[in-house]
């Protein structure tokens, strides 16, 4: 009884284990996120922004396809105001981005 209560708690903990741990992508692009990004950006789900006109990661989704913005990423993102610097990712750093940016949508 206690073996099959056990096999059985087993087997259900390894079926929700992969979609409770991050993808190695999605960890490095938070680790960009937080090198890169944090200091301006909120960059989980809750947060808020440390500069208030600075717009919370998670937000982004809503105003472009996640998915499009890896070409601006490649080519650089460069903003009309000072305070944010210029970025021009490589294609595994864009993918890491873009990997964990979808865990915010």
């Amino acid at each position: 009884m206690l073996q099959s209560v056990l096999r059985h708690g087993l087997i259900g903990l390894l079926l929700i284990t992969p979609a409770l741990a991050a993808t190695r992508a999605e960890q490095r692009g938070k680790a960009f996120a937080r090198a890169n990004c944090a200091n301006c950006h909120a960059i989980d789900r809750v947060s808020r922004s440390p500069l208030e006109d600075a717009p919370p990661l998670r937000n982004l989704h809503r105003r472009y396809p996640i998915e499009s913005l890896g070409e601006a990423l490649a080519e650089g993102i460069y903003t009309g105001h000072a305070d944010m610097p210029a970025f021009e990712l490589s294609p595994d750093q864009i993918h890491d981005l873009l990997s964990y940016l979808k865990t915010l949508e």
